[in-house]
């Protein structure tokens, strides 16, 4: 393990060995009705009218074609983000990818895709700018993870994961091609890092039409142990508010990516990392070591830290992540 000299108040690798991290698993105790909660919430998206429209082209790069994107998600919220088609040809896979807490104001560096001759949607969830900015939703990360959360029905956490299944219901509907596909059994592939691992962990086991995912440092793992641990990320803002409403722990309990990932049986590539200020690595490594087949593991040497090695480590998973889709994705 590398040893990174740091200025945080603390140790992010939380005194965890790798054999240690390997031992972490999903918290005990998960809700009754766990599955219920998580199944009524995906047919409530699925009922969604998503009327999606195509922007403008923003550029064309990678072998796609990048267009502005907007869809209805639940509730009647308007969101956008970014449609990525390709420059020949129809499409042979489909993507649905997440962000990063901060959301994204442009396609960046998820494209390049995982796989030549995909589309994707790169939706941005609702509160994050600068195309998912919604009225009452708070932007800035510390008061979006808590926006809610005194109910299981209120909690926003809940609200974006239903963000995610409306635009993949609207990926489907703009690129027909990728719906027949799907029909077929070759289902689309998720990939979303940190907020948008942790939030693909609770989308996707509920979704058939998701046949693989890519979770990278994925956040939300093992609530009980991650109320135990200081960071410098959106867990932070939920330890306070803990420390005040312990009774939070309830409702957390329907949040909890690693309990998720249990109910996890297609294919799932996590990239976890042994040092992470801002999402404890004995979380990200609780989802990997929860999920109920079909898991692989990248082991990152940091998170959320630059470090000399940062670039070479972002190509190889960059590589990891083609060679896994090429493999799992009919």
């Amino acid at each position: 393990m590398t040893v990174f000299t740091h200025d945080f108040p603390f140790d992010p690798t939380y005194g965890y060995t790798l054999a240690d991290l390997r031992d972490v698993s999903a918290p005990d105790g998960a809700p009754a009705d766990f599955d219920a909660f998580w199944r009524g919430r995906y047919e409530a998206a699925r009922a969604v009218p998503t009327r999606p429209e195509i922007g403008p082209l923003v550029e064309e790069r990678d072998g796609v074609r990048i267009f502005e994107v907007t869809y209805t998600s639940v509730g009647d919220v308007r969101l956008g983000g970014w449609l990525a088609l390709p420059v020949d040809g129809p499409a042979e896979h489909g993507f649905v990818i997440g962000h990063g807490y901060g959301g994204r104001d442009a396609a960046g560096p998820d494209v390049p895709l995982p796989l030549p001759r995909s589309a994707a949607i790169l939706p941005c969830v609702r509160g994050m700018v600068e195309r998912g900015l919604v009225d009452g939703v708070p932007s800035v990360s510390a008061e979006h993870v808590l926006h809610g959360i005194a109910s299981r029905e209120t909690y926003v956490i809940g609200e974006c994961v239903a963000d995610l299944w409306c635009a993949a219901s609207a990926l489907l509907e703009l690129v027909p091609e990728l719906g027949e596909s799907v029909a077929s059994g070759d289902g689309l592939g998720y990939l979303g890092e940190s907020f948008g691992g942790g939030l693909g962990a609770l989308a996707l086991p509920w979704d058939d039409r998701f046949a693989a995912g890519e979770l990278t440092v994925p956040t939300f793992g093992n609530h009980p142990l991650r109320l135990t641990l200081d960071c410098a990320g959106s867990g932070a803002a939920v330890r306070r508010y803990h420390a005040e409403h312990p009774e939070v722990v309830e409702v957390l309990g329907y949040f909890d990516a690693a309990t998720a990932a249990t109910r996890l049986a297609k294919p799932v590539l996590v990239a976890a990392a042994l040092f992470d200020p801002s999402v404890p690595p004995p979380g990200q490594f609780a989802v990997y070591n929860a999920l109920g087949g079909g898991g692989e593991l990248l082991v990152l040497e940091a998170g959320h830290f630059d470090w000399e090695g940062e670039v070479a480590a972002r190509v190889e998973l960059a590589s990891a992540k083609g060679e896994f889709f090429g493999r799992v994705l009919k």
